[in-house]
């Protein structure tokens, strides 16, 4: 795995990539669904199992429910679509296993063990945290929907065989939405997911990025290097599970400005990095920063990382994307097609980060 590089400068290449962005989201339209003005409920982070709302909780309403149903469904905690940024923490996870050599210091670092793992769900579980994932990201800024009170996206970096053995089991006992960013060279080796794996976990909640070839460094690579890991792996990974592969990581949290705009214009929708951050909005969407999961982290850490929550609101009549991974996923028919204007198009080279 390769040292993850310094990135001090990425909070200021964020606010330049929000100018540069700046069409994009002036070309999309984003519709506020009226909500209540009533006022904010208190949020409890440090009480396991209670609930944060006293009983405000309602089933979310499904996908494809008209705003009439939601409004008959009755107020609920969400929050409500219309702002421009949302505080939603992005977990980054890479081994779940014991890590095999103490000398490692490095493997150490990126090793969760399982039984710290389960610990962490269980608590996301109890303190009443909703795992969503980048598809349910984008439609509340793109306007779409809500999003449900406390909402964290998981994702796990690299592909490793023991997301499926280890991490995937607990994903579905809890029926939590997570990403998988996979590196698509590596499927099928010893030490990675085998084909098989990658769709069984598609299709059971388990939404599948891109995470290059063969984790290459984009920064140090050719423009025609830069073109294929992007798109071929985008390409292998959308024929393995049937539908858009959307969503990016950049190997070792690497970017500059000409591998951003070559993940843009390779028809990406989001990136994330190594850099931590848990504020996303539509025009950073390629600058993503995320909340690193250590090795032998106490559980007190785990929850004080993620303290800071999004203001939600008493409403009704708000839609909200569907909570439980749905199964299985309709599949598409190739070759798929992107538009050529809009969010997956080319972004200028320049400007893009200091």
């Amino acid at each position: 795995m390769p040292k993850r590089p310094h990135l001090g400068r990425a909070g200021a290449g964020a606010l330049v990539v929000l100018a540069v962005l700046a069409t994009y989201q002036a070309a999309g339209t984003s519709h506020s669904t009226p909500v209540s003005t009533q006022p904010e409920a208190v949020i409890n982070v440090g009480r396991p199992g209670a609930d944060p709302h006293e009983g405000a909780h309602r089933a979310p309403v499904p996908a494809g429910a008209t705003v009439q149903q939601a409004i008959a469904a009755g107020p609920a905690a969400v929050i409500p679509p219309g702002r421009a940024a949302v505080r939603v923490p992005i977990l980054m996870y890479h081994y779940i296993r014991i890590n095999p050599d103490p000398r490692d210091g490095l493997g150490f670092n990126l090793s969760v063990a399982p039984e710290d793992f389960r610990a962490q769900m269980d608590w996301l579980a109890a303190n009443a945290y909703q795992p969503i994932n980048f598809d349910d990201l984008r439609g509340y800024l793109q306007g779409r929907h809500g999003l449900p009170p406390r909402p964290v996206i998981l994702t796990f970096d690299d592909g490793y065989r023991d997301i499926y053995t280890a991490a995937f089991p607990v994903l579905k006992a809890h029926r939590f939405k997570a990403v998988a960013y996979i590196v698509s060279g590596f499927i099928g080796s010893p030490s990675s997911v085998s084909a098989e794996q990658v769709q069984e976990m598609d299709l059971n909640g388990i939404q599948i990025a891109s995470h290059t070839v063969s984790h290459a460094d984009l920064t140090k690579t050719s423009a025609q290097e830069l073109g294929r890991q992007l798109q071929e792996s985008k390409a292998s990974l959308e024929a393995l599970v049937g539908h858009p592969v959307l969503d990016f990581c950049y190997p070792s949290g690497a970017v500059t400005p000409r591998v951003a705009a070559a993940v843009a214009a390779a028809g990406y929708q989001t990136a994330t990095t190594t850099a931590p951050g848990n504020v996303h909005s539509q025009t950073d969407r390629f600058l993503w920063g995320r909340v690193r999961v250590g090795g032998g982290e106490r559980l007190d850490r785990f929850a004080a990382d993620l303290a800071a929550v999004e203001p939600d609101v008493m409403a009704s009549g708000v839609l909200l994307p569907d909570l439980a991974p749905r199964t299985p996923r309709p599949k598409m028919v190739f070759p798929l097609t992107y538009p050529q204007s809009g969010p997956g198009t080319a972004l200028p080279v320049e400007g893009l980060l200091p």
